[in-house]
């Protein structure tokens, strides 16, 4: 329990800490979409994406809203019965229904207020740091009520936006500012406070917090040494493909399935995703070997053992993230040569996408191209893509076109679709 004192004295706090806040940089979603739905709008991402700042930029557009935040120490003890006492709270200062909830996750049974409150036709914005938790407690009470909305660190387009770069018209200067700003996005990614800081231990931070406070402590997980073992080693080898088996040998676990637990929890806070290998069979979907990629560039190489630049796998993973921050359905591909494909997308139709820092060299080139041709026959798909640094080119195949654009320009263009 909390008393009505305290939660007072954090409502009054936080309200004037959030209207004295800078709107920042607006993100690539649709803000009219999340103001005109009937629905909660519950906003999910990992730790420091941005998520409290876009409730702010959605708030402002109301001439009165209600606020609190649960990531505030002070609510440490906050369980359900409180809410009603902030209930009481709200309502003594505002009349207004529109209510904005930051880190909900942290209240045990919090889904239970919201239904209460959503039911007395209050408008609802929640946020949350872990996926899979708010989308179990979502499905069971909450069914058919919610919008849910998944918040990544910037894009490169939001990043450029941030960094106040204009790309129209895109002229040799212009263009020139907006390589160098991929380069360091390339490096340094996409987290919102990043660029103020430019300090790696704001990152390192960021993982650790989400290792002990979101996982660690929520999951009971006893064998802190290993879990923390586990999470280095899939974001250093990001991009890679792994067995459940090597890596419980690798710990030495008794149990595969501990591995397969401690990988979830790693993916429901946003730190990694599990790519699956495209294949009509569900199972053999769910038996082949997984490749892991992670949530940022920044991320990876602030908390990586491996310390030199392999611009290769920063690009895979950078593109990895950009498709899945508009897609869940994305996979890797093995042709029955036994070739690879980087990513097959499965939207409306299926897309295909091989990324390749430079396809300069000749042999590169032909593996990359084969892989493609070969695919789109298998996959009977018309056109495909290779993502390159800045290379540019039209592939007429037999099997279909190929399409070589620059890694940028692709990016960018995503953000303005």
């Amino acid at each position: 329990m909390v008393s009505e004192q305290l939660i007072e004295q954090v409502v009054d706090d936080q309200k004037a800490l959030i209207q004295n806040k800078s709107i920042g940089t607006p993100r690539n979603i649709n803000y009219k979409r999340l103001l005109k739905t009937s629905q909660i709008v519950v906003i999910t991402g990992i730790r420091r994406c941005g998520k409290s700042t876009l409730l702010h930029q959605i708030a402002n557009n109301y001439k009165d809203f209600l606020y609190i935040n649960f990531d505030d120490e002070r609510l440490f003890n906050f369980e359900l019965a409180d809410f009603q006492n902030l209930m009481l709270i709200f309502k003594k200062r505002s009349s207004t229904k529109n209510i904005f909830i930051d880190e909900i996750q942290n209240v045990q049974n919090w889904e239970r207020f919201i239904r209460r409150i959503f039911d007395e036709d209050y408008k609802i914005y929640i946020t949350g740091s872990n996926s899979k938790l708010l989308s179990s407690e979502l499905a069971t009470h909450l069914t058919g009520r919610y919008l849910k909305i998944e918040l990544f660190p910037f894009s490169f387009g939001e990043y450029i936006k941030h960094k106040n770069i204009e790309i129209s018209p895109l002229t040799s200067d212009i263009k020139a500012n907006v390589l160098k700003a991929f380069d360091e996005y390339l490096l340094v990614g996409g987290f919102p406070g990043f660029p103020l800081n430019n300090d790696i231990s704001y990152i390192q931070q960021i993982f650790e917090d989400i290792l002990y406070k979101d996982l660690i402590a929520r999951f009971e997980i006893r064998n802190i040494k290993t879990f923390k073992q586990l999470a280095h080693y899939l974001i250093t080898n990001f991009t890679k493909e792994i067995s459940y088996n090597s890596l419980k040998n690798c710990l030495t676990l008794s149990n595969v399935n501990t591995i397969k637990d401690y990988i979830d929890y790693l993916q429901q806070a946003y730190l990694v995703f599990e790519c699956y290998k495209y294949d009509y069979s569900l199972k053999k979907q769910i038996v082949y070997n997984k490749k892991i990629f992670c949530i940022d560039n920044g991320l990876q190489k602030s908390i990586s053992f491996n310390f030199s630049n392999n611009f290769g796998h920063l690009l895979e993973n950078m593109i990895f993230i950009e498709l899945r921050r508009k897609s869940p359905q994305v996979y890797f591909y093995k042709t029955v040569q036994n070739y690879e494909v980087d990513f097959v997308v499965q939207d409306n139709e299926l897309q295909l996408f091989q990324v390749c820092y430079s396809i300069e060299d000749e042999k590169t080139y032909e593996r990359e191209k084969r892989a493609l041709i070969v695919a789109m026959k298998e996959l009977n798909i018309q056109s495909s893509t290779i993502l390159s640094y800045n290379n540019e080119a039209l592939i007429k195949t037999d099997s279909g076109n190929i399409n070589v654009i620059p890694a940028w320009k692709w990016l960018i263009n995503r953000n303005l679709a």
